[in-house]
């Protein structure tokens, strides 16, 4: 397989296509058991959650349904802003439904913190935050996730989803960006 053009902009690999497919395989086993005799409603926080959304989701093997929500609070930065805009509002109500929140990446905690109370606002009767990757040390709102994939350090990751600048969504591993390329 040729290798893509993007890994020259990697400082290193986090995590192999293999730990991430090994691990949300782990962790749909676990949504399973915790989900299989409900019908929770897995909403995905877009644009970076869709890969992983569409890989947990099938790895749970739950009946169930999904939606999508779009939030910016990066504009197109290294980090947030912190303040919350929905960019695309869900298209079904949610009262009395358990939500399950796909992200990619909980880091400072002010999107799933607002995401969180908006929709228990709208009537969610539980959410549920499951994200691939956690990042404590960016904390800043206090939300923690119920299921997290890996834990990662205080660097700039992309790939399997996550992106910087509308960019390196599509690699297949988690990777540490190179300092020089979102320093420009």
């Amino acid at each position: 397989m040729a290798k893509s053009m993007m890994d020259r902009d990697m400082l290193k690999v986090l995590y192999s296509e293999e730990q991430i497919k090994a691990r949300i395989q782990e962790m749909g086993d676990e949504l399973y058991e915790q989900f299989k005799d409900r019908n929770p409603l897995f909403l995905g926080v877009l644009k970076g959650s869709f890969i992983f959304m569409a890989d947990i989701v099938r790895a749970c093997q739950i009946k169930s349904d999904i939606e999508f929500i779009a939030v910016s609070s990066y504009q197109n930065g290294t980090s947030s802003s912190g303040v919350v805009q929905i960019t695309h509002d869900l298209q079904q109500d949610i009262t009395d439904r358990e939500i399950i929140v796909i992200e990619d990446i909980l880091d400072s905690g002010n999107t799933l913190y607002f995401l969180k109370n908006y929709f228990m606002t709208k009537g969610a009767k539980s959410v549920t935050v499951v994200t691939l990757l956690d990042k404590p040390s960016r904390r800043v709102k206090p939300v923690k996730a119920d299921m997290a994939g890996f834990e990662v350090p205080d660097e700039f990751v992309v790939g399997y989803g996550l992106d910087y600048a509308q960019q390196y969504r599509n690699m297949p591993y988690i990777g540490v960006l190179k300092p020089e390329v979102y320093s420009k």
